[in-house]
């Protein structure tokens, strides 16, 4: 455990004018309340309080963020109070360390509604002072370092709740470093064999190539002293969970992945970050795609930097990033910055940004949506990384990767928004779900009575754009619900023989945490709700009874009364699969699956769309779905594949073979399906086979409606 005298020595190594005696004293009070308490390791449990302040050295805080890192637990595991807190060290500190104590009441791994309200009262903490999540975030990092002493099922869901809500929250507030450590130490919980693997791999190219880093670093300092540039050059290799993601996000081997090595070149100014540019892809060849400018556009949370990746030594892709010392420590210690203190004063880097704007301005944002909702859209701002576009007037919008034309209408105005009709992307007309790219000038073209479409809930990529997409949808559709709910909610009290009423509602409602029984009908005829959901909230016993059947010819929410409707033959869309409408005259409506690319040509046609949901509960193995499957040529294998497919309880509909080898053949089934889950496990089934060579769903886009 590291000596008082030693961590006050870490704190005027950044900061000489610190106040010692109150760090001492904060040492000695923690030390005492947690007397006679140990951790899962056997150390005394004051090790850990120490070491979290430790890690807050490393980002120069203030000394209220030190002592409240060493009394961070004694409120909640001692018998310490908040009262005496602050009567020993200050309002400042007792409401500091109070904050910590209820993060880490918050169960942030929990499910559903419940991690989603604590979600909304993390970021209301968070928006008070920030602080408190850097205590947090050190606490976090150092239990994952320490993690081996818990239980496998605990270390399991430590590394979970890390990988999903610390480790991208982190990388949000710009502590890239704190990311990547994070993910790696989860990742060594979650997936250890692949970890291993990584680095096994690593040694190999190592043994393969010599020591590339040294090599290369020492080849961009020679291009520096020819040019006469003073910078320091910086290369290492990148992190086994940062391979990992970039194998599985381009399903790549690791052989074929290039960029593994990551170099950063740190100047004295702003012009020599361009010099090096230049002088690094005269001297390598720049990979087309590949370079980001963060400098002529920062990142919100105040990262600047210039990237690029180019062919270095022996054809190696290698990512450089360029920025200077001031940027540097902004991206390294990201929103600590703020705090961070030098030879005794707040440090003023004209880079740092204080993400308490964020924070605030996204909990006020989503005030009024619902917690799942708030929870979706959090996540979606914590895991976005920025494309920045231009309006016709030159102005700047921001907007996450993937973001759409309707995402940056929504960016300028909710108005514009609602009234979207199309877009041109470079003064060329483009479908609306067109995702953006760096640079590109967007113009959005609107219409009065335009409203929004219920598919483009599935276009757009901002949190800004859902929310507002789903409220304008619920206002707009709130009537029909309302009505269709009614009818759904008579139909299922009938089947379990209850009789519905106003006040059998506002029970229901009152159980389902809801405002009313209007709210009731209006979720049950948006799908939102199951009927299934509302009896069981008045009737539990009804639980233990197997799902109800749905009829064919009901199993979709949105038609209207007079409408019939049929699968689409090209993407044979299943039950639990997000699916639209399109209207045809003569044949009702077909219902395609939401990302079928024969909806392209409807783009211009909106008022043939209808916005449909599948019922829920138990559907019967109605729906075809075709497979196409490469099986061995032996003996008794075809027969073999057909008994499993029952097995599974699919019926086969039809077979077709479509070539024919000496040691393999392809056939077309078609088998009868319950829904995708249905389809999941079948697929599981057969692709487990050893005389399967491939499986996988067939598409025809060629098959009319």
């Amino acid at each position: 455990m590291i000596d008082v005298e030693d961590l006050i020595a870490l704190v005027r190594n950044y900061n000489p004018r610190c106040n010692a005696d109150l760090i001492r004293r904060a040492y000695a009070y923690g030390l005492k309340m947690h007397d006679g308490q140990f951790r899962h390791s056997g150390e005394p449990y004051f090790t850990h309080p120490v070491a979290v302040a430790a890690i807050l050295t490393e980002q120069r805080l203030d000394d209220a963020t030190i002592v409240t890192a060493l009394l961070h637990d004694t409120i909640e595991d001692t018998r310490s109070t908040f009262t005496e807190v602050e009567g020993l060290f200050g309002t400042e500190v007792a409401e500091l360390v109070d904050g910590v104590t209820k993060l880490t009441n918050l169960q942030l791994g929990s499910s559903a509604s419940k991690q989603a309200e604590n979600f909304r009262k993390l970021f209301m903490a968070m928006s008070k002072d920030l602080r408190v999540i850097l205590v947090k975030l050190a606490d976090r990092l150092h239990n994952m370092r320490t993690i081996k002493s818990m239980r496998p099922e605990k270390q399991a869901q430590k590394a979970r709740e890390t990988m999903e809500i610390f480790a991208p929250l982190a990388g949000r507030m710009g502590m890239q470093w704190m990311r990547e450590e994070l993910e790696d130490l989860a990742f060594k919980v979650l997936n250890p064999e692949a970890r291993t693997s990584i680095i096994r791999r690593f040694v190999s190219l190592q043994k393969e190539s010599g020591d590339v880093i040294s090599q290369i670093t020492a080849d961009i300092r020679n291009e520096l002293e020819k040019a006469g540039i003073e910078a320091d050059v910086f290369g290492r290799a990148k992190r086994p969970y940062s391979i990992w993601r970039k194998m599985e996000e381009k399903s790549l081997t690791f052989s074929r992945l290039s960029d593994i090595y990551g170099f950063r070149v740190i100047t004295r100014s702003v012009p020599d970050c361009y010099a090096v540019l230049g002088l690094i892809h005269q001297r390598w060849r720049s990979v087309p795609g590949r370079f980001k400018d963060y400098i002529s556009q920062p990142k919100s949370n105040g990262y600047r930097s210039i990237h690029t990746t180019v062919s270095g030594r022996d054809g190696k892709r290698v990512e450089v990033q360029i920025r200077t010392r001031q940027m540097h420590e902004v991206a390294e210690a990201g929103v600590a910055a703020h705090w961070s203190y030098r030879d005794g004063e707040r440090a003023l880097n004209p880079f740092a940004v204080d993400p308490a704007k964020w924070l605030a301005s996204l909990t006020e944002r989503f005030a009024e949506g619902d917690h799942d909702e708030f929870l979706e859209n959090v996540k979606l701002e914590m895991y976005s990384d920025q494309v920045f576009c231009f309006s016709p007037k030159g102005d700047v919008i921001k907007l996450p990767k993937g973001a759409t034309p309707i995402d940056f209408a929504y960016a300028i105005h909710t108005r514009i928004g609602n009234s979207c009709v199309g877009a041109k992307v470079d003064g060329i007309r483009v479908p609306l779900w067109t995702r953006l790219k760096n640079g590109q000038s967007v113009e959005v073209i609107t219409a009065a009575g335009q409203r929004p479409q219920a598919t483009w809930l599935d276009i757009v990529a901002t949190g800004r754009a859902k929310a507002s997409i789903r409220k304008s949808l619920r206002e707009e559709d709130r009537t029909r619900f309302v009505k269709l709910g009614s009818e759904l909610a008579r139909v299922a009290f009938e089947h379990v023989g209850r009789k519905v009423s106003d006040k059998a509602l506002r029970t229901a409602a009152k159980t389902l945490g809801l405002p009313d029984e209007t709210e009731v009908l209006a979720r049950l005829g948006s799908a939102e709700l199951t009927a299934r959901e509302v009896v069981e909230a008045l009737y539990p016993e009804l639980a233990a009874r197997g799902p109800e059947t749905v009829d064919p010819g009901r199993a979709v929410i949105g038609l209207a009364a007079d409408q019939t409707f049929h699968r689409a033959k090209c993407c044979q869309p299943l039950p639990g699969e997000r699916i639209v409408g399109i209207t045809y005259r003569g044949q009702g409506v077909v219902i395609h699956a939401i990302d079928c690319p024969a909806l392209e040509e409807f783009e211009e046609q909106p008022g043939r769309w209808v916005d449909l949901h599948w019922h829920e509960g138990s559907h019967p193995p109605v729906y075809s779905v075709a497979l196409k499957i490469t099986i061995s040529n032996d003996a008794g294998v075809l027969g073999h594949i057909c008994t499993l497919i029952g097995a599974q309880k699919a019926n086969i509909s039809d077979l077709h073979f479509l070539d024919k080898k000496p040691d393999f053949y392809s056939l077309l089934v078609e088998v009868d399906l319950r829904d995708a889950e249905h389809l999941h496990r079948l697929l599981t089934a057969l692709e487990a086979e050893t005389d399967v060579a491939q499986v996988q769903r067939w598409r025809d886009l060629s098959r009319k409606p």
